[in-house]
């Protein structure tokens, strides 16, 4: 029993690993980011310093943990919105909803979406962090281009409309509006609704020579 407790990663290693993510996250919902230490941590995980710090040595892989999570966390939610068949949902609308859900409207999206930014920001100084992005961007930049060309296939979308290059404009309108709802530059409900107007004008873009 006891070796089944402590062998390997295993369940009780990965949820440990979770609940400690789960109080970066907390933390930095009331404090910000600038609270989260390991000490901090440990007391709203309800263990010791020294465990928080094996299972992530340094504040760099409590806030990537955070990270991890938090994407974890949105894509239950958007799952919860659109429903578990996010194949078989309509594209837009899970367009709509994956990059809406980018706006931080109440306290727990925005600990998740101070910890994105924060953790995107080290990749400036981190060139292993940065690969890291470059390969997460690649990865959305095609899911949300893979959504466009269903549409387009489908006829609700302009022929003329790229997928790939609208995709990735809409991402960067949606995270930049993000950063702006988190510092107090757009209102949420502003943010999200040029998003979704940014949304239909593509879907309603003038016919073009095809």
């Amino acid at each position: 029993m006891t070796e089944r407790r402590t062998r390997g990663p295993g369940v009780r290693h990965e949820a440990r690993r979770q609940e400690i993510a789960d109080a970066v996250l907390a933390v930095v919902a009331e404090h910000g980011l600038p609270a989260v230490s390991l000490t901090e941590v440990a007391a709203r995980a309800g263990v010791s310093a020294g465990r928080v710090q094996h299972y992530f040595p340094t504040k760099h892989e409590l806030v990537e943990a955070a990270f991890e999570r938090g994407n974890e966390l949105s894509g239950a939610r958007i799952r919860s919105l659109v429903g578990e068949d996010l194949e078989g949902a309509a594209p837009r609308t899970v367009l709509t909803v994956v990059l809406t859900e980018l706006i931080a409207g109440d306290a727990e999206t925005r600990a998740r979406l101070r910890v994105r930014q924060a953790f995107t920001a080290l990749a400036l100084t981190d060139e292993a962090i940065a690969r890291r992005m470059r390969a997460d961007y690649e990865h959305f930049h095609g899911q949300v281009a893979e959504l466009l060309r269903r549409d387009r296939e489908a006829g609700l979308l302009p022929g003329r409309v790229e997928p790939g290059g609208a995709g990735v404009d809409l991402v960067a309108l949606a995270e930049g509006l993000a950063y702006y709802v988190l510092i107090g530059v757009t209102p949420p409900e502003t943010a999200r609704d040029r998003i979704v107007s940014a949304i239909a004008a593509l879907y309603s873009e003038r016919p073009g020579h095809e």
